[in-house]
């Protein structure tokens, strides 16, 4: 069956989910994370019947400091760089059980939760490798706040072109971070896998959404998630959702789908916001002058431009959004 023919519940005010939380409060989250709260929806959105499998980093860090946790339903913490692998071999075992009546009746996703530097750099081979063997229930899902947050606001392949980090900081023959944002949506696409998509906690119900969607879908499915982190970007903690939004309406992170194959944008943005209102609440950008702002954004729009061509090509499909 093909991913945009498969059912599920799109998430809007009217049926938000009220049932208990996954996720219980009173972790050890920085104020202002908007990571955690990123978190937070994609598990309200999955309710309580899935296994998760978490990588290191920042939100393995916050919810699961020994002997407590805040998961209400099995999670496992795995290291860092292979929470794809062992989301697979989880997923492979609970066939097993099915087939011999042993429990799990029906279908359970397993969903993998990961950072930007546990999916994009050190766990990219067992990502490459469960996307290729496609699994039926998994799910992956990128928590990008675009460091090593968690050991020291390290850079990593998804830190953004221009930003100031401990490993690629400013100086009299730097402007920072000197490349630009590894393009993980298009590399899990490429894989074949039945469903990719971008989301943001600053548009829950498309986040949200597009969750259901991915849990409901038999095949590998990726999510890679928008995920503000005050600490790590030097930015005050009241500012978390206004860079969300920010990053969407100058199209520095735009929110699309693609299902089996297809590009669809699932918010247009026609007439961008400067993108110096997104840099000027950050102080990894405060740095960068009028002409690294210009030259930023004459790459953003051209590839926002590859993005809305691409999705021109092909039928529309039905969205998340």
């Amino acid at each position: 069956m093909r991913a945009a023919d498969v059912s599920y519940e799109k998430i809007n005010k009217n049926n938000f989910p009220k049932g208990p939380d996954s996720l219980a409060p009173g972790h050890r989250a920085c104020q202002g994370c908007g990571e955690v709260l990123a978190l937070r929806l994609l598990l309200k959105a999955l309710g309580t019947e899935f296994i998760a499998v978490s990588a290191t980093g920042c939100m393995e860090v916050c919810t699961g400091p020994y002997p407590q946790s805040a998961w209400r339903m099995p999670w496992i913490h795995v290291a860092f760089e292979n929470a794809a692998a062992v989301a697979s071999g989880v997923d492979e075992a609970v066939q097993v059980l099915r087939r011999k009546g042993k429990g799990y009746d029906k279908r359970i996703p397993v969903v993998a939760f990961a950072g930007d530097g546990g999916t994009a750099d050190i766990g990219m081979q067992a990502l490459s490798g469960a996307l290729e063997r496609h699994h039926d229930n998994f799910v992956y899902v990128c928590l990008d706040n675009e460091a090593y947050m968690n050991t020291g606001i390290q850079r990593s392949s998804e830190t953004p072109f221009g930003a100031n980090t401990t490993t690629s900081p400013i100086g009299s023959h730097s402007k920072g971070q000197y490349t630009w944002k590894k393009n993980m949506p298009a590399i899990a696409a490429a894989h074949g896998v039945p469903y990719v998509a971008t989301g943001s906690p600053a548009f829950q119900f498309d986040l949200m959404s597009k969750m259901r969607r991915a849990a409901a879908i038999e095949g590998p499915a990726y999510l890679h998630i928008y995920a503000p982190c005050p600490t790590g970007w030097r930015m005050k903690p009241e500012l978390c959702i206004e860079s969300a939004r920010l990053a969407v309406s100058t199209r520095i992170f735009p929110l699309y789908e693609v299902v089996d194959g297809c590009y669809q944008l699932t918010r247009q943005v026609a007439e961008p916001k400067p993108i110096a209102d997104y840099f000027k609440i950050q102080g990894r950008f405060k740095h960068l002058k009028e002409d690294d702002v210009a030259y930023i954004t004459d790459r953003v729009n051209a590839d926002y431009d590859r993005l809305v061509k691409l999705s021109e090509q092909f039928p529309v499909v039905a969205s998340a959004g």
